[in-house]
């Protein structure tokens, strides 16, 4: 309060002597002289300066603690891969950790968290689940390809409703390619024209049998009247029309395992439930 009362007489002294031509007395002057008032006011500020800077260093011990610790506790050293066919676990890996950074389980969770990798021929979408501070799972959701197509030095890739969704300079050993269908353009992401529309139900539903059983058929071709030809190296299934397809493959997955090293033409297109007819013509090597 005394303070107070200083810096107002002070104050007011002033005025007086800027307005009224008020010249104050040498005791006045004394009064109002005091050395030690800007020192305190620096020491004080002085103390706030070692406060504010013990405060951020301390911040910093901390962080630098933490770091070290997330470092050596996180470090990714498990990885499982699932839903992946047309790449291999190690390649999937590398799409995911890409960096440094890449391999600390920590890190991956905030960068991918609700948020999928893409970008990826024949992948969906990828995402990464954090199993433990030294595990994480990648889960990869493939495109639904049905089979590919051979266009102007390219393979095109399509869908069960014959819907491009991918352009490679590779061929697949994972999908069939399909041939003897008649188009006169590709578009990527549009249908492939053709004539009979329902032919690309029947491809995948043809692929999806054939994994079932553990059989890959090389090419599919079909003719003029949709006959379908299965290939499985140098042997030719002639399967005919979709009538009995699944009976058709379930008998591949026994006869096929016997025309190992041979070659020659599998006729399976009388095949029916009645008849059963099914024969092999072999050809010279």
């Amino acid at each position: 309060m005394v303070k107070k009362r200083r810096k107002k007489a002070v104050k007011r002294r002033k005025r007086e002597y800027e307005y009224d031509g008020y010249r104050p007395s040498f005791k006045e002057r004394i009064e109002d002289f005091h050395p030690l008032e800007g020192f305190v006011r620096s020491l004080r500020y002085s103390k706030s300066l070692y406060i504010i800077l013990g405060i951020v260093l301390t911040v910093l011990i901390v962080l630098v603690v933490a770091l070290n610790y997330i470092v050596d506790n996180y470090k990714v050293t498990n990885v499982y891969v699932s839903g992946n066919t047309h790449y291999t676990n190690e390649q999937i890996i590398d799409m995911v950790m890409t960096d440094t950074l890449s391999h600390n389980s920590l890190y991956l969770s905030f960068k991918y968290r609700d948020k999928s990798i893409q970008g990826v021929p024949f992948v969906e979408k990828m995402d990464v689940d954090i199993l433990s501070p030294d595990t994480i799972r990648i889960n990869v959701y493939e495109k639904a390809v049905a089979g590919y197509i051979a266009y102007l030095g390219h393979y095109m890739y399509f869908d069960r409703d014959g819907i491009v969704v991918e352009s490679s300079m590779e061929s697949s050993d994972v999908v069939p390619q399909v041939m003897g269908l008649e188009f006169n353009y590709v578009i990527l992401h549009e249908k492939l024209p053709v004539d009979n529309e329902a032919v690309f139900a029947e491809i995948l539903d043809i692929t999806q049998l054939l994994d079932k059983y553990n059989l890959h058929a090389n090419k599919i071709f079909f003719d003029n009247e949709y006959n379908v030809y299965l290939y499985f190296g140098d042997i030719e299934v002639s399967v005919g029309t979709s009538s009995y397809i699944d009976e058709k493959i379930i008998q591949l997955q026994y006869i096929l395992p016997n025309l190992e090293g041979k070659k020659g033409i599998l006729e399976m297109k009388d095949f029916d439930e009645d008849t059963k007819n099914i024969t092999f013509e072999e050809k010279n090597q």
